[in-house]
């Protein structure tokens, strides 16, 4: 007969669960003194109570213990199962089908029938393959590599179709042999032409940063572009440019160069140097102070090192994340890298006064590199440069020079740690409060041109400017990592893409980036594909007929994301 004890002494799980819940939430007992009533740990008593208030708990009595009853199951309910699992729908998703069919099973049951159909459990799956994603949201495409004949007979309108103006010119560059000679690594999905035209798509559009390739997600006229269905995500663009040692970089760089030599864009005979600080905001990371110009400032960031060709203002070399203990060796490693690329061809450099120390000018003089820098002054030079007389007037051939006339004293000088002597040339009269100290290992050429040629420093002040500006280089706190020197290797192709693009545009060969994204870039297309290759239609703007007068047909228009099927630009 029972009595009080079968409350007092639960002997069923089911009804122990139901006397420590009763007591925690009607007596309001602590969960110390319900587990030592029931014997149960003070966790479990919380993880009751919160599986309670949550529904998770069935309290209805089950059968009692010893006894098993199974609920029976029809064939065609079976049939129903097999069916919805081989479309791989989980034994949740099931069980609610069923019950829309007027059918109750529990997910237990649906479980044990998919066992004894011999049907395998499900691998987890992410809550955006199984679609628990934010109401609404559009869920873009993974990127995977396409081909012309998967393609034929799609239109659609390209928001950047703009990219695709570049593209003969990366047909000129022949990027396969580039990525070849590079070994550049890939993945099964995402060949490593398409990743580096990925990248170079974000570049040509001035994407502020590689995080918001979210706003290109729906493009597929970018992945198009690129040979895929659409841009690669963040992490995935992130995980690449990481993949990439120095190695890489350097190599990317040298077959880049290689090709843009042979294509008789570099004249090389003067090349500019000088060094930009990135900075970085972020509370925490292993990046060095340096002294960044812009801000006027030491500050945190990667120290980048630019060589620019002064004739044709294009870059031919970057560096990164260099460390000043590093610093006064960069011009002897850009020696080597254009000894690799530049057999015989000894280039002036040229370059400020803290780019590198004495010691290094030296071997420089001794490899037979002619350089122009400046002098560090400081007030004994300065008095010295008051007390000259013989000053000469020499005349600077430079078109728009605001001071084309200065007052120049040459002499020649020694210097601690460098081996040898030096010309000198004190230029006074230049729109400068204090006279500047130029000194040069060059005592051939003409003061006019070697005070000129240093004059044009400034152009690769200006390409460092317009990367910042347009490029977007100094975006290191980006929420997505791209590694610094892979982002200003793309920096410096996309540079000269758009160069290459300028010479071609009757009466605008020498506007910037900027001034081309927004008068011809800039816009919307509409891309169709068929057998027979790409057409990109442009719709009426004001500068097509600068773009129609191109003669596209004397390029090789075509595709190199896609192989080189033949591309027609059509401008309205």
């Amino acid at each position: 007969m029972r009595d009080e004890s079968f409350f007092l002494n639960p002997q069923f799980d089911w009804q122990r669960r139901y006397e420590a819940l009763r007591a925690s939430f009607v007596d309001r007992l602590p969960a110390k003194v319900v587990a030592d009533k029931f014997g149960y740990s003070p966790g479990y008593v919380r993880l009751l109570k919160h599986q309670f208030k949550h529904g998770k708990i069935d309290l209805a009595e089950p059968v009692p213990e010893g006894k098993t009853r199974r609920r029976r199951v029809t064939a065609e309910v079976r049939g129903m199962i097999r069916s919805w699992r081989s479309s791989r729908l989980s034994a949740g998703e099931i069980a609610q089908l069923l019950s829309e069919e007027g059918i109750e099973l529990s997910v237990r049951t649906v479980e044990r029938i998919l066992a004894e159909e011999g049907f395998p459990k499900l691998p987890r799956r992410t809550r955006l393959e199984i679609g628990l994603t934010v109401k609404g949201a559009e869920v873009p495409q993974r990127a995977e590599a396409v081909k012309i004949d998967s393609l034929s007979g799609i239109r659609y309108d390209c928001p950047g179709a703009g990219v695709f103006l570049f593209a003969p010119f990366l047909a000129q560059f022949n990027i396969d042999k580039i990525i070849n000679r590079a070994n550049l690594p890939g993945s099964k999905t995402i060949p490593a032409r398409s990743y580096l035209l990925s990248f170079l798509a974000l570049k040509l559009l001035g994407t502020e940063r590689y995080a918001h390739v979210g706003d290109h997600a729906f493009d597929p006229g970018l992945g198009l572009f690129a040979g895929l269905n659409v841009l690669p995500k963040c992490t995935a663009m992130s995980t690449y440019a990481y993949a990439m040692d120095e190695e890489h970089i350097l190599r990317l760089q040298q077959s880049f160069v290689t090709q843009a030599t042979a294509l008789g864009l570099y004249d090389g005979s003067i090349i500019n140097l000088d060094f930009h600080t990135a900075p970085h905001y972020g509370d925490e990371s292993v990046l060095e102070k340096h002294w960044a110009g812009a801000r006027g400032k030491v500050m945190k960031g990667a120290l980048c090192l630019f060589a620019q060709d002064a004739t044709s203002k294009l870059m031919l070399y970057t560096a990164a994340d260099i460390q000043r203990t590093e610093a006064d060796d960069q011009v002897l490693s850009f020696l080597s890298f254009w000894n690799s690329v530049q057999r015989g061809v000894k280039p002036t450099l040229v370059f400020d006064s803290r780019f590198t120390s004495y010691s290094k000018l030296s071997q420089l003089n001794t490899q037979g590199i002619r350089f122009i820098t400046l002098r560090r002054r400081g007030k004994k030079l300065l008095r010295q440069a008051e007390q000259q007389s013989d000053w000469q007037r020499i005349h600077i051939p430079h078109a728009k020079r605001k001071y084309p006339n200065p007052r120049v004293h040459e002499s020649t000088i020694t210097l601690r740690g460098y081996k040898g002597i030096l010309r000198q040339i004190i230029v006074s009269g230049n729109g400068h409060e204090k006279p500047t100290f130029l000194i040069s290992n060059d005592f051939d050429t003409p003061t006019e041109l070697l005070v000129g040629n240093y004059a044009r420093r400034w152009r690769v002040e200006n390409g460092i400017a317009e990367a910042v500006k347009f490029f977007h280089l100094n975006a290191l706190s980006s929420p997505i990592l791209v590694k610094i020197h892979f982002d200003v290797a793309m920096t410096m192709v996309a540079d000269t893409l758009y160069t290459m693009l300028a010479r071609k545009l009757r009466g605008f060969e020498s506007c910037d980036a900027p001034k081309l994204y927004r008068l011809f870039v800039r816009g919307k297309g509409l891309v169709k594909v068929d057998n027979r290759g790409v057409k990109v239609t442009y719709p009426r703007r004001a500068h097509n007929p600068i773009l129609r007068r191109v003669h596209w047909d004397l390029l090789p228009c075509r595709l190199p994301g896609l192989g080189g099927v033949p591309l027609k630009l059509k401008f309205q």
